[in-house]
C-alpha cells in the first residue's frame, strides 16, 4: 500500500483502538435496546394494539415533536415515505425538477421520482458535506428565471419547486445561506434529515428550518423504530394534511370508509412506535456515547499520515451519526485497499454512496458542475460507529 509494511497495520490497529477487542465483528450502525423495548413493546403484543392505531404512535408524535422542538411530527412507516409526503406537500407536482445533492442515499432521489418529479442534481462543499449554498447560488444566477413568482430552468423550460439539503451522515448542513437562496428564487425548502436527529443547527434542532422536513428510524439510525420515519413540520394545516395523507386520506367516521383523496397507507404501526418510544427516553445517552466514540477516533488519527477525521461545522453539534476519515489527494488510491483490510478484519467499514448522477435511472437528469463530489466519493471512509462502542472504550 505504501513504502511502509506496517502502514495497512497502523491503519486497522488506529480503528480497532477505537473498536476493541479483535475477537466480535463490528457493524457500521448497531441498534442498541437498553431500556423499555421489552416492556413497551409486550405491552402492544399484550393488548392486541400493533398495528397503526394505539397509544404509542400518538405518545411517540408527542414526544419527538417535544425533543426536535418541531410544533407537530407525523409518525411513518420510513424515512423514504416521509420524504415522498413532504414535498408532495411543498408543492412538488408531475415534471417539476427538485434540486438534491448527487451525495446522498438513494431514497433521496427515489422520493422525488414518486412525485413525478425529476431529480436536479447539486455539488456538495467540503466543510459539510451538505448542499453548497454558495455554489448553489451562483449556479441557479446563471440557469434560472423567475415567473410570476415560480422558478423556471431557462435550460429545460421545467419548474424547479423544492430544494432539499441533506445533513450527510449527521453533519448540519448551512441551512441560513441555503435558506436565503430558496427565498431569493422562490423555492421551496424541505430538509432531509433522515441521517441528523439529535443534530443542531446554531443551537436549534435541525429540521425546523424548512417548511417540511423528513426523519428515519431505520434499523442503522441513532434512534430505531425496526422500519420508521417522521415528517416535521412547524406548519398546524400542513401538519393536518399530511396525517390525513398518511393514513390513506380516510374521513373520520365511525363504520364507513370515505376517502376524499389519493393517499398513502404510511402510517406507523403501534408496535413499532413503542419501540421509538423506549429508543427515544435514552437518546441523550447514545449522543454522549457517540461524542465520545468521535473523540477516541479524532484522537486515533490526529497524527496519522494521509488520513483526516471530518469533524462537525463550527455552527453545529452533530449527532456523528456516522464517523467519517477522509483520505489526502495522494492517498485516494488507497482506499478500496483499506476498506478490504478492515473488512477482512470484521471491522465493517464502508465508502460514500455513490453519487446519483452515476447511477442508470439518474444518469440523464439535469445537474451541476459536480466536482467536488467527484473528488469526495474518492476520499471517504465510513467507519464503525454504533454507540454501544463505547462498552469497549
Amino acid at each position: 500500500m505504501t513504502r511502509d509494511p506496517r502502514f495497512a497495520e497502523r491503519f486497522v490497529q488506529a480503528i480497532r483502538s477505537v473498536c476493541g477487542e479483535e475477537t466480535r465483528t463490528y457493524g457500521l450502525h448497531e441498534p442498541s435496546f437498553e431500556g423499555n423495548e421489552w416492556v413497551y413493546v409486550k405491552e402492544c403484543l399484550d393488548t392486541g394494539w400493533v398495528s397503526s392505531a394505539g397509544k404509542f404512535v400518538d405518545r411517540f408524535e408527542s414526544e419527538l415533536a417535544d425533543y426536535t422542538g418541531a410544533k407537530r411530527t407525523i409518525a411513518v412507516v420510513n424515512g423514504t415515505a416521509a420524504l415522498h409526503v413532504c414535498l408532495q406537500l411543498a408543492g412538488v407536482e408531475p415534471g417539476d425538477e427538485v434540486i438534491i445533492p448527487s451525495l446522498t442515499f438513494v431514497a433521496t432521489a427515489n422520493a422525488v421520482t414518486y412525485c413525478g418529479g425529476i431529480p436536479h442534481f447539486a455539488d456538495c462543499e467540503e466543510r459539510t458535506l451538505g448542499m453548497d449554498p454558495e455554489k448553489l447560488r451562483a449556479y441557479l444566477r446563471e440557469t434560472v428565471e423567475t415567473r410570476d413568482r415560480r422558478c423556471r430552468n431557462r435550460r429545460t423550460g421545467r419548474f424547479i419547486s423544492a430544494v432539499v439539503p441533506m445533513h450527510t451522515f449527521g453533519h448540519p448542513v448551512d441551512l441560513d445561506p441555503l435558506a436565503e437562496v430558496c427565498r431569493e428564487f422562490g423555492i421551496a425548502l424541505v430538509e432531509d434529515a433522515a441521517e441528523a436527529l439529535g443534530s443542531l443547527y446554531k443551537g436549534r434542532h435541525v429540521g425546523n428550518h424548512g417548511v417540511l422536513s423528513a426523519l428515519s428510524f431505520n434499523g442503522n439510525k441513532i434512534i430505531t423504530t425496526g422500519g420508521g420515519g417522521a415528517i416535521l413540520t412547524n406548519d398546524a394545516s400542513l401538519a393536518d394534511r399530511a396525517k390525513h395523507l398518511t393514513t390513506t386520506a380516510k374521513l373520520p367516521h365511525r363504520w364507513e370508509f370515505f376517502h376524499d383523496s389519493v393517499g398513502y397507507n404510511y402510517r406507523m404501526p403501534n408496535i413499532n412506535a413503542a419501540l421509538g418510544c423506549a429508543q427515544l427516553e435514552q437518546l441523550d445517552g447514545f449522543l454522549a456515547k457517540k461524542r465520545a466514540i468521535a473523540d477516541r477516533y479524532r484522537a486515533a488519527f490526529e497524527t496519522f499520515p494521509g488520513v483526516q477525521w471530518f469533524p462537525e461545522p463550527p455552527f453545529a453539534r452533530s449527532n456523528y451519526w456516522l464517523n467519517v476519515i477522509r483520505l489526502d489527494e495522494s492517498f485516494a488510491h488507497l482506499r478500496d485497499s483499506f476498506l478490504a483490510i478492515t473488512n477482512d478484519e470484521k471491522i465493517m467499514t464502508r465508502p460514500t454512496w455513490i453519487p446519483m448522477h452515476r447511477l442508470p435511472m439518474y444518469g440523464v437528469c439535469p445537474k451541476m458542475d459536480l466536482s467536488v463530489t467527484d473528488d469526495m466519493v474518492q476520499r471517504i471512509i465510513n467507519l464503525p460507529s454504533s454507540s454501544n462502542l463505547s462498552s469497549s472504550l
